[in-house]
C-alpha cells in the first residue's frame, strides 16, 4: 500500500493545465475537485496511521474517491 497522497495533479499529469483551468472557470468542476482533495487527505491519513477507522469506512472512502477521480477525468477530457 502506498503512502503518497493520489495529488490529481500527480494522477493526471498530462491535464495539469486543464485542471487549473477547470478549477477557475467551473464551479462544479471545483465542488468535485475540492471532494477529491479532502477525500484524499482523509485516505492519507488513515494510510500514514496519522488517523484510525474501520476497514469498512476506509474502503468506502476509496470507493468515493475513484468515483470522484472517474467524473473529474471525464471532465479533463471533454474539455
Amino acid at each position: 500500500m502506498s503512502h503518497v497522497p493520489h495529488e490529481l495533479a500527480e494522477e493526471f499529469p498530462e491535464y495539469k493545465d486543464k485542471i487549473h483551468t477547470q478549477k477557475e472557470s467551473n464551479p462544479h468542476f471545483q465542488k468535485l475537485f475540492d471532494e477529491y482533495h479532502a477525500i484524499n487527505r482523509e485516505i492519507h491519513r488513515l494510510e500514514t496511521r496519522v488517523e484510525t477507522a474501520s476497514d469498512d469506512y476506509e474502503h468506502d472512502l476509496r470507493k468515493k474517491r475513484m468515483v470522484l477521480k472517474d467524473e473529474l477525468a471525464a471532465i479533463l477530457s471533454a474539455a
